[in-house]
């Protein structure tokens, strides 16, 4: 008996016998042996199997052998794989009394084993005790008003504390009197465009988050698409635009391609905006995540009664927080505040005092910077993954923010979509992003988040995604 089966059978707590003979290569005689186990009752539903790597050992596989194996019986519904759960027989993989059995169509994966989903953070990172012991702070210190009806502009106490943090950390210039609190930067569209703040057209970027096009959509707002190249939005090309007065931009760190805006063209938009009598919506979604380069400040340090500023704490801190703001020029605070109405659109009031105190306390910039370094960390094993994998594959826009873009050869795009799929990935390709009515400028690539997954699971995602590009 070898030391690394004694050492297996330790770590996962039972053995797995199982007949490799017969024709074949070694994947194909793996997974027969393993639906063979399945049929016979010898592995039970819900029978939790070895980690690949242990499995490898013990039958003197490959790794990616065995991890090919379970991925393929995972995708034909033989078993079932989940985070922290580990690969298991499927419950609805129940043995049969006769050697015969019939065909059945194959179940798809229910869900992914890895999700490297762009606009996800760590959720297991949420300061849960500071959380708790700044609310503890905040509600002590509250006074009584707090509990009773509310101010539509949101508490005060977070006003007063986002315009100092959003003046020191991004350059925005503001006062507690320009800020409406909101629940985030999609709630900030519906009450700018559905509530009638502002009109249409927009002009956007030609690749962003078809969500927010989806509200702008419903709120019967028309989108237009600015070009993209490696300075950003091609915001040269707005004074040709018939109609449109405002435009919608990510420029520290366009979503999802990457890079920031360009000094020059930020400037230009201003000029822009002024000339129109127009504004500049500026989604400052992912601004404290930057890594390989100096911060680039916010464009409504340019002007402030040109340039809407619009943030929120779900990458910083959760999207389960509900809390966004956005900084408005003044001429617009109240026209917002109209929009917002009463009451049902306020954001929790313990939930702001609780961030007021955070911010206010020093422990969210400490969780900034302590998140900074870990998906800096991330990013890098990502990176790694990939020079040592598939050398080939150039990842962008990683100087900032929570996900990457790999660069794939063209027309390689959508089958890599599906091979991840059948790695159990869970993923986008960048012609998700592109608008409908933009060209497709950009070449095939993957979007891929690198904060979601838990540590112990993160390099076993990375190999995933190894597993699924194309070759050179």
């Amino acid at each position: 008996m070898s030391d690394s089966w004694v050492n297996s059978a330790e770590r996962i707590g039972s053995d797995l016998l199982l007949d490799l003979a017969g024709p074949g290569s070694r994947r194909a005689v793996l997974i027969r042996a393993l639906r063979d186990a399945v049929r016979e009752g010898r592995l039970a539903p819900g029978t939790r199997l070895p980690p690949y790597r242990s499995l490898a050992a013990d039958l003197g596989l490959a790794r990616n052998t065995v991890a090919d194996a379970y991925a393929e019986l995972v995708a034909e519904g033989w078993l079932t794989a989940r985070q922290g759960s580990g690969t298991r027989v499927a419950p609805r993989a129940a043995p049969v009394a006769s050697a015969r059995v019939p065909k059945k169509t194959p179940h798809r994966r229910s869900g992914p084993v890895h999700d490297l989903r762009q606009g996800r953070p760590d959720a297991g990172s949420f300061p849960r005790g500071t959380w708790l012991a700044a609310a503890r702070r905040a509600l002590n210190a509250a006074p009584n008003d707090a509990f009773g009806p509310g101010d539509p502009q949101g508490r005060i106490e977070l006003r007063r504390a986002l315009a100092g943090y959003l003046g020191r950390s991004r350059g925005v210039r503001t006062t507690p009197g320009r800020i409406v609190i909101c629940s985030g930067f999609a709630h900030a569209l519906r009450l700018l465009f559905a509530g009638g703040v502002l009109p249409g057209p927009l002009a956007v970027e030609s690749y962003g988050l078809g969500f927010h096009r989806s509200v702008l959509e419903s709120a019967s707002v028309r989108t237009v698409p600015l070009t993209l190249d490696e300075d950003g939005a091609r915001v040269d090309e707005l004074p040709g635009l018939r109609g449109v007065r405002s435009v919608l931009l990510t420029p520290a760190h366009q979503f999802p391609t990457g890079g920031p805006l360009h000094a020059e063209r930020r400037s230009a938009v201003v000029d822009w905006a002024r000339s129109r009598d127009g504004l500049v919506l500026e989604d400052d979604y992912d601004g404290e995540f930057r890594y390989d380069r100096e911060p680039v400040g916010a464009v409504q340090g340019l002007d402030p009664d040109r340039v809407l500023y619009a943030g929120s704490v779900s990458k910083s801190l959760s999207p389960a927080v509900r809390l966004g703001w956005m900084v408005l020029p003044e001429r617009l605070v109240d026209r917002v505040l109209a929009a917002k109405g009463e009451r049902e659109a306020w954001a929790s009031v313990p939930d702001q005092l609780t961030l007021a105190e955070l911010i206010e306390s020093g422990h969210y910039d400490r969780h900034v910077r302590r998140m900074r370094r870990r998906y800096r960390d991330r990013r890098d094993q990502l990176v790694a993954a990939l020079a040592g994998h598939a050398p080939h594959i150039t990842p962008t826009g990683i100087a900032a923010g929570l996900h990457a873009v790999l660069r794939l050869p063209p027309g390689t795009e959508q089958s890599t979509v599906k091979a991840a799929a059948w790695q159990g990935l869970a993923l986008d390709g960048l012609d998700d992003f592109r608008h409908p009515a933009a060209p497709a400028t950009a070449p095939d690539g993957l979007v891929v988040g690198y904060a979601a997954p838990p540590d112990h699971a993160f390099t076993a995602a990375l190999e995933a995604l190894c597993r699924a590009l194309p070759p050179a």
